[in-house]
């Protein structure tokens, strides 16, 4: 951390003039006012992508963005300030804005200077230098060739690589200061396939906090082979039936339904005003037993982690629901102060431009005892849901729809076939309370998640083990 402190002052701060003083400065003059909490949050992010689409690298993007956002809250209120000019002068305006959210008559004096440096779960590296251009365009190249030659069904391939550089500097009114190097990187794989006139799509990708050397051959291979598998699996599939039946859910990115169906109402924000379906129900069942759902921000290299979270707080391993009992909420300093709870590390905010708020990280059910050919045999009549596409969700009712990107027909304990067109509807709260067997094969996502919510995106992570959920599901498709 303290090698992030060093990148974090001489990218943001001293090429600015801005020192201890003008830190100190600037908090003072928000805190003349009678305010709660105050922060400065200092970003700089330079991010890379290249894209290929028939044959050929079509597009390239390069964009560094720099700025300050300035915070102060009183009570449940909020005043927030940012600017993308980091200066002495752009501070004190900032400031000068924010602090009229409290009373005159604030002690105008900031905490002594308190640096943490927790561990940090990623190095702190560029990735977007991490490969010379002439090796980006190879790479992409590479996921062509060997899409093409895997399969001569395999009529179009698309691929992209993202490479980002994220360094930010927070400054809190208790005296806190805290730094983090962040980089991220993405490889997202699609193909399309057609046989007898007919055309279907598999996707695939990965990645993590660490650079560009992180993709191996063997990475791109698994990475081709996934998304053509999908393709042509769903080239041979049939319409999915519908109605309610029994549902099974495969491991790793499937929790991207716990993600949103559960995840979002977990936030202490929908907690605190009472909008979730989870409101006030901490220390009652609110799941079958065995089921136990943890976000944990402290997974070295994964894309949801942090080593710190966006208000200076090291991240956790939070447990939200232990056996079936809901035990606590994701918190930001705010909510935690309101609600009387101790902050968790899920203090997530999209860049400077934005406010915090809680946000899951690494958000993922524990496994069980069941193996996952246990789990289908189990089953004489249902689905098998092996990937997810998209998918919606209301906090307040807990409902959601989701898409199957790959499902299977599951006839006497056996996978009979594909079916495509299979979208699963259901009530988040309700469906942990059927959940019937849990597999020992908990997997995570491979890197690719990103959360929305109020407008802002973040990097996560999502997973889940197999999971038989025997009620509590409607499968849209054709009815049968």
């Amino acid at each position: 951390m303290s090698n992030a402190i060093a990148i974090a002052d001489n990218l943001l701060l001293s090429p600015y003039g801005v020192d201890e003083g003008v830190i100190d400065a600037t908090l003072g003059r928000m805190l003349a006012h009678q305010v709660d909490y105050a922060d400065l949050y200092f970003q700089y992010t330079r991010t890379e992508g290249w894209s290929l689409e028939e044959g050929i690298v079509k597009a390239g993007s390069f964009s560094i963005d720099q700025g300050v956002g300035v915070r102060a809250v009183s009570g449940d209120k909020t005043a927030f300030a940012y600017s993308d000019d980091i200066s002495a002068f752009a501070l004190g305006q900032a400031a000068d804005a924010v602090r009229a959210i409290g009373a005159a008559g604030g002690n105008g004096s900031a905490g002594a200077v308190q640096r943490r440096q927790p561990g940090a779960l990623y190095p702190a590296l560029d990735p977007v230098d991490s490969l010379p251009a002439e090796a980006k365009v190879e790479l992409l190249e590479k996921v062509e060739r060997l899409a093409r030659a895997s399969d001569p069904r395999v009529i179009q391939v698309m691929a992209g690589v993202v490479a980002e550089y994220d360094v930010i500097y927070l400054a809190r009114h208790d005296g806190v200061r805290a730094a983090d190097v962040r980089p991220l990187v993405r490889l997202s794989v699609t193909v399309i396939a057609e046989q007898a006139g007919r055309r279907e799509m598999g996707s695939s990708g990965g990645g993590g906090r660490y650079d560009l050397t992180g993709f191996s051959d063997d990475f791109i291979a698994h990475h081709v082979d996934k998304a053509v598998r999908q393709a042509l699996i769903n080239l041979e599939s049939r319409p999915a039936p519908a109605g309610a039946m029994t549902v099974v859910l495969g491991s790793g990115w499937p929790g991207v339904l716990l993600h949103e169906a559960i995840g979002h109402g977990l936030e202490g924000d929908f907690n605190r005003k009472g909008t979730s379906a989870f409101s006030g129900r901490i220390g009652q069942r609110v799941a079958a037993p065995g089921v136990t759902v943890v976000d944990d921000g402290t997974l070295p290299g994964r894309r949801g982690s942090l080593s710190i979270d966006d208000e200076g707080n090291a991240t956790n391993c939070t447990t939200l629901i232990e056996d079936g009992i809901l035990k606590a909420y994701m918190q930001d300093a705010m909510n935690s102060r309101l609600m009387g709870m101790a902050p968790t590390g899920n203090g997530r905010r999209e860049s400077y431009a934005h406010i915090p708020m809680p946000r899951m990280t690494n958000t993922y059910m524990l496994a069980g005892d069941k193996s996952p050919e246990e789990i289908i045999a189990s089953v004489k009549d249902g689905i098998y849901a092996a990937n997810f596409g998209g998918g919606q969700v209301d906090i307040t009712s807990g409902k959601f729809v989701f898409s199957a990107s790959e499902a299977w027909k599951i006839e006497n304990g056996k996978l009979a076939y594909p079916v495509k067109g299979a979208t699963l509807i259901g009530n988040g709260p309700d469906v942990l309370n059927y959940v019937g067997m849990i597999g020992n094969d908990l997997a995570l996502d491979e890197g690719v998640g990103v959360c929305g919510k109020e407008g802002q995106s973040v990097p996560v992570g999502v997973g889940q083990p197999t999971l038989r959920i025997d009620g509590g599901l409607t499968v849209g498709g054709t009815a049968v």
